[in-house]
């Protein structure tokens, strides 16, 4: 069993180590620098000295092993267009991302495992065919096409929630009055990412309670006389949770892809329209930054799923 664990943990500090190579490396792929991205457009042209003189100041020529020895420091660079610490910026802008991704995470996986629980135990019913039909629907919706649906009905149509961004500028609002107003703001990204998330749950958790619904120790729990309640989630619940768990870590890092989206359509002000700001400005310390910052996130985020599901399922410890 620990011969596992270290296992586990080797192959996801080469992946770190990976992720470190490749956030410096993939965004000098991208065409042009920052330089030539705020200086060399239409008629504001420089000569070669010029060009070379900003790019050494800016200092968009570093090193893999001047990245590593400032990473080794704590550096990790200052942004060229924001002219701040990129840890700072992170540090801002994380707060909204973790409110909007985990509510959307943490609640797209409670109701899909509810839900999905529920269904299952009512095979063959109108509600059941009926939902499945439904989520399957949803399944296949990108978050782009119902982000902007809920855009034009809720916002611009009904105008019962806002359009942009995650507070109203300029209000000085205090108490509950601050809270209405973040939840506000917050409704519409935060239901474009459950319903992207959702029918992937509940399918998974019907599916998944339909394969114990006939266990002998649930028909034991049955012939106890156990209230239906406690059947279902006490007994039937855990085996049925276990795939949820291994979901749950893998879906997260592809809701970062959906935040990209979300974040951006919303005017959001979190990490993922930080990125796409920073990319379209070639502001590479801090798009490195922000890259990096995120797949270590998950990574870890990935290690502590696969730690409770040996938790939770002995049998993966024991090679079983």
């Amino acid at each position: 069993m620990r011969g596992k664990l270290w296992s586990t943990l080797t192959a996801y500090a080469l992946a770190a180590v990976l992720l470190l190579m490749l956030s410096h490396a993939l965004l000098r792929l991208l065409p042009g620098d920052f330089v030539s991205a705020h200086w060399e457009r239409g008629d504001a042209l420089l000569d070669a000295d010029q060009a070379a003189a900003l790019r050494e100041r800016f200092g968009t020529e570093e090193s893999f092993s001047g990245y590593l020895s400032a990473l080794a420091r704590g550096d990790w660079g200052c942004s060229l267009a924001l002219e701040k610490p990129v840890l700072d910026l992170i540090t801002e802008a994380l707060p909204w991302t973790l409110l909007l991704m985990g509510s959307a995470h943490l609640l797209a996986t409670a109701l899909g495992f509810i839900a999905g629980m529920e269904v299952a135990w009512r095979r063959g019913s109108p509600l059941e065919k009926g939902s499945v039909a439904v989520m399957s629907l949803l399944d296949g919706v990108p978050e782009l096409v119902s982000g902007l649906l809920l855009l034009l009905f809720f916002s611009l149509r009904l105008e019962w929630l806002p359009a942009s961004g995650a507070q109203t500028a300029y209000a000085e609002l205090a108490g509950g009055a601050w809270f209405a107003d973040l939840l506000r703001h917050l409704a519409l990204p935060l239901l474009t990412l459950v319903l992207a998330d959702l029918p992937g749950n509940f399918l998974l958790a019907r599916g998944s309670m339909l394969l114990v619904l006939d266990a002998p120790y649930l028909e034991t729990a049955q012939a106890k006389g156990l209230p239906p309640w406690r059947v279902r989630y006490r007994h039937g619940a855990r085996n049925a949770l276990l795939p949820l768990v291994t979901r749950f870590g893998l879906r997260f890092s592809l809701m970062v892809t959906g935040a990209l989206v979300v974040e951006t359509l919303f005017a959001y002000p979190g990490l993922a329209r930080l990125l796409v700001e920073a990319v379209g400005r070639r502001d590479l310390p801090l798009a490195r930054g922000i890259i990096l910052f995120s797949s270590l996130a998950v990574l870890v985020l990935n290690l502590g799923v696969e730690l409770l599901y040996r938790r939770l399922d002995p049998r993966v410890c024991h090679g079983h």
